[in-house]
């Protein structure tokens, strides 16, 4: 069975080699038709601190690292700074 992979931005790195991630997704209300959205956070295994809040990342599933964290960081793309 393949490891899911989800794309979401962090929204916490306070504690050491651990990123709070924010999932998002979107999906037609059943009976309203109205386009909905919903996220959902993860707490994702980031090995040497490299992201920082607002960053764009990849993360996939894993073996379970601690009680509440089993996904990994696999790819950051830092966000731009402001000229």
């Amino acid at each position: 069975m393949p490891k899911r992979v989800l794309q979401g931005m962090v929204v916490s790195d306070k504690s050491d080699k651990t990123v709070v991630v924010r999932v998002e997704r979107r999906f037609s209300h059943p009976l309203l038709k109205k386009t909905v959205r919903r996220s959902k956070r993860y707490k994702a295994h980031d090995e040497n601190n490299e992201c920082k809040v607002g960053d764009i990342v990849l993360i996939q599933e894993s073996r379970p690292i601690s009680k509440e964290k089993c996904w990994v960081v696999i790819k950051n793309q830092p966000r731009q700074q402001a000229q």
